[in-house]
């Protein structure tokens, strides 16, 4: 099956492996960046496979995949959403992915990175105005601080993380990416960070699925006296984004007295789960005094 297309490469490298066409079948896709290729959970996990599977192999799906470093994708579990990233092939889990001039430093294995997200990563660092003060609540590994920080006029953004390896991997980015002055890292929960960053931010940024409900009360927390925009990221029905979006509004307005709120957007991000998708609601809240 001689072909020049990525498929047919790593199958005729996986074929020269074996001396044979391939047991059963072989990935049609992974994600490649860098020196490494990651694929998807499961790859390789048919019987069939059973007593090929080992570093032979992994080094024949390298060869394919044109990389030096495989990995293979596991569940994202737990409160602080820690990678289920597997090595396959390479020590080293540490990986530099450049994403629209942005570059983020992470170890694969411990920290997710949703190349899905790509658009609103884009969108944010757009939206921003000159001057602004902007709180992530989860910031991560700067998932969208960073695009921020680097592509807007932002006045100075706060970022709030508790996961000690994506704020290993944050603090690394922002030296990277030459824009350390302009951030504020607070380490910790944010239900009590909030507390010391003020009513400071022009806009908000919530980005945890499946949902940001325990810190709205943060968030209200630190948005400046006049109001601001806050970003929630949330799951919904694909028929029920204004029903979701109702419901988020009401319950945050809940923790801030004189709170007005008025729906920007419901964006789309990407299929999350049969029938869910991950969306973000875009709100305007205004404080009457």
């Amino acid at each position: 099956m001689a072909g020049s297309g990525p498929h047919e490469r790593l199958y005729d490298s996986i074929s020269s492996f074996l001396g044979r066409n391939p047991p059963s079948k072989i990935p049609k896709k992974w994600e490649k960046f860098s020196d490494i290729a990651i694929l998807p959970s499961g790859s390789f996990g048919d019987e069939d496979w059973r007593g090929i599977v080992g570093p032979d192999l992994w080094n024949a799906v390298a060869q394919g995949l044109d990389v030096e470093r495989l990995g293979i994708m596991g569940e994202v579990t737990g409160r602080i959403r820690k990678s289920g990233v597997k090595m396959l092939l390479g020590d080293d889990d540490w990986v530099v992915r450049r994403e629209n001039g942005v570059d983020y430093g992470y170890h694969v294995t411990k920290c997710m990175f949703s190349a899905g997200n790509v658009n609103e990563r884009r969108r944010m660092a757009e939206i921003v105005s000159r001057g602004e003060v902007v709180v992530d609540l989860f910031a991560g590994i700067g998932y969208y601080s960073l695009p921020i920080l680097v592509h807007s006029e932002v006045e100075h953004v706060h970022c709030c993380e508790w996961n000690n390896d994506a704020l290993e991997s944050l603090e690394w980015s922002l030296e990277r990416n030459n824009v350390s002055s302009f951030c504020t890292v607070h380490r910790g929960d944010n239900r009590e960070t909030c507390k010391s960053i003020g009513k400071v931010a022009d806009r908000v940024i919530m980005g945890l699925l499946p949902t940001s409900e325990g810190s709205f009360g943060a968030a209200m927390e630190v948005l400046s006296d006049s109001g601001g925009v806050i970003h929630i990221h949330g799951l919904a029905k694909p028929d029920e984004y204004s029903v979701w979006a109702e419901e988020v509004i009401r319950r945050i307005c809940n923790f801030r007295d004189g709170s007005r709120a008025r729906k920007i957007s419901v964006n789309r991000i990407k299929s999350y789960a049969p029938r869910w998708d991950h969306v973000v609601l875009d709100v305007e809240i205004k404080i009457v005094r």
